[in-house]
């Protein structure tokens, strides 16, 4: 086979247009024995989502690995660290600081959830070439991935004090500058600055609401009063993006940051989720997909980051050399997961090629401007070294 990966690509375009057999447990895991760039042979585990969401379903698989280092270790599975705070904390200024940040999170919550009605009424994204139409749920989808360096946006994180969560984000939001401004500029090649004026871009972010933190261990998922349940406990947010060329790349980090801290002072993924708890148990489920399906149309893509493993795993005794998490079936033309393991991650794009006929392009815009970010800070490094 002259292209095993094509070959691979094209068999998966196709798994999304065959819908899962419901007379059968709703998951099958395929093998094609093919020798590609990135590993020995591939295996391709589709799973409905019915059965559960991305951290139910990571967990899973991760229960079915073992450490390559330690045939019968489960492999580490990582916790975000919670910020430490201060125990004692008195004083007049302490106080007025509680009430700001309460009286904070209540304005962000009340003027998101405005917007979250407004966006399931009318409010709708601007028409841009990655901008699907009606019925794009049912074409089929094309999955593509590149791997960048953990170490580099680590590097990035720690120099501008920020989580890899804002490099992530600084990343999807100077790749699709790039790539905007290139399919723009295909009208007129004249100008280096093709973008429009201002339009409106945003991603809906899947949000767990568990009480608990990260990924954690089927068995505490599945006991009755765990903090991690399993199934799909998801709340949405709308991360807006502002597409424009910068002379400092690192300002789409810094934007992306200030975005980014706003949401996380805001309970809008917690009442989306008990919103939809209660449109289910009221007006059934049929309402609450149409809901959802407004929700994900008049928005332009999806994204999400999940945290993998730390260590090499392997998969009933097979090291796996990569992990792609994608989803498809709803009414988006673009989705972008980015999942990392050991010192990696693999940015996954998800699209339909009747809008995106070009994914591999938008993969190298990612990669291109997490690139951007790392050069900009050792040339800052260099400055300040030179300059003491």
């Amino acid at each position: 086979m002259e292209s095993p990966s094509q070959f691979i690509e094209d068999y998966i375009s196709n798994l999304t247009t065959i819908p899962v057999d419901s007379s059968k447990p709703l998951w099958e895991l395929r093998i094609l024995n093919l020798k590609t760039p990135e590993a020995e042979a591939v295996a391709i585990l589709r799973i409905h989502h019915s059965i559960g969401d991305g951290m139910s379903l990571i967990s899973s698989l991760f229960a079915c690995c073992r450490k390559s280092s330690d045939p019968v270790a489960l492999p580490t599975i990582p916790m975000q660290k919670q910020t430490d705070r201060p125990r004692n904390r008195r004083g007049v200024l302490w106080l007025l600081l509680s009430v700001w940040s309460v009286l904070r999170l209540i304005l962000n919550t009340l003027v998101d959830i405005s917007l979250f009605m407004a966006t399931i009424l009318f409010m709708k994204d601007t028409k841009t070439p990655l901008k699907g139409l009606s019925g794009v749920e049912h074409n089929p989808k094309r999955i593509v991935h590149q791997t960048v360096s953990l170490d580099d946006i680590k590097l990035v994180k720690n120099a501008m004090a920020v989580t890899v969560n804002d490099v992530i984000l600084g990343v999807m939001q100077a790749g699709l500058s790039r790539y905007l401004n290139r399919k723009y500029g295909e009208v007129d090649k004249s100008k280096s600055n093709n973008l429009p004026g201002h339009f409106r871009l945003r991603a809906t972010v899947l949000v767990n609401i568990r009480q608990a933190i990260g990924i954690q261990a089927i068995a505490d998922m599945m006991k009755k009063k765990s903090k991690a349940k399993w199934g799909n406990k998801l709340g949405f947010i709308c991360f807006p993006f502002t597409i424009a060329l910068r002379l400092d790349p690192l300002d789409y980090i810094r934007q992306a940051k200030t975005i980014a801290d706003r949401k996380k002072l805001s309970l809008l993924a917690l009442c989306t989720y008990l919103i939809n708890n209660c449109v289910v148990k009221l007006f059934g489920s049929k309402v609450s997909s149409c809901l959802a399906y407004r929700i994900f149309f008049n928005t332009t893509m999806s994204i999400s980051n999940v945290v993998g493993p730390v260590e090499e795993i392997s998969f009933f005794g097979h090291p796996i050399a990569f992990i792609a998490p994608t989803v498809y079936g709803h009414p988006q033309a673009l989705t972008v997961h980015f999942q990392s393991y050991i010192n990696k991650i693999s940015i996954v794009v998800t699209v339909d090629p009747n809008v995106i006929p070009d994914p591999h392009l938008l993969c190298d815009d990612f990669s291109e401007s997490l690139k951007l970010f790392k050069d900009a800070i050792i040339l800052n490094n260099s400055v300040i070294a030179n300059s003491n």
